[in-house]
């Protein structure tokens, strides 16, 4: 074999091993995948009001679970977020529903797009993560750190948002008597394909 043959071989064999040892990202689940938002009644005349569970379908998203830079990116579709609400009538649950998507809470018809990408992930313990990163959420995106446990390919954990930070006006009725609180809690189940 000619010398000048060497380098070229010895340069596909390291572009070969540098493939091999690329991140292996992986696709979510959309269909398994779950992230739920609860959201907590506040107020001198609260036990009037309710508590909301809304469910945001994932559009899409990844996570990769290299040992030395793990990651992970989601979108939810904001105009597809559903109030839930089992203890409402379906009139009062489509009222929740269309308050929430309106331009009063979560404008989507102009902020469609609800997106989370991790900037750093730092071990909690064995099985353990705390994920901070940064959420796009009414047109603004701002720090928030998630609590999560797991193994590969399964992972569940939640967060806290204010959505003060955000922009978005807590709903208040009877002159503050009865209103939602300003921190909502996020939970979410992701699995990998």
């Amino acid at each position: 074999m000619p010398s000048r043959w060497i380098p070229a071989a010895a340069l596909v064999l390291l572009i070969a091993g540098s493939t091999a040892a690329a991140p292996a990202t992986r696709e979510m689940d959309v269909a398994r995948s779950t992230l739920t938002v609860r959201v907590f009644k506040a107020g001198l005349l609260s036990a009037f009001g309710h508590n909301h569970e809304i469910r945001a379908p994932i559009a899409r998203g990844s996570f990769d679970e290299t040992a030395n830079l793990p990651s992970v990116e989601l979108q939810v579709d904001a105009r597809q977020l559903q109030a839930l609400d089992p203890d409402l009538s379906a009139k009062d649950r489509a009222e929740v529903q269309q308050t929430m998507l309106g331009p009063t809470v979560l404008d989507s018809g102009r902020f469609p797009e609800i997106r989370f990408r991790s900037l750093t992930v730092e071990m909690a313990g064995a099985g353990k993560w705390r994920v901070h990163g940064d959420l796009t959420l009414h047109g603004q995106t701002r720090p928030v750190l998630a609590e999560v446990s797991g193994e590969p390919g399964h992972y569940r954990g939640s967060a806290k948002v204010r959505q003060t930070d955000f922009g978005i006006k807590p709903v208040s009725v009877g002159g503050g008597t009865i209103k939602v609180k300003d921190e909502v809690r996020v939970e979410f189940e992701i699995f990998g394909r």
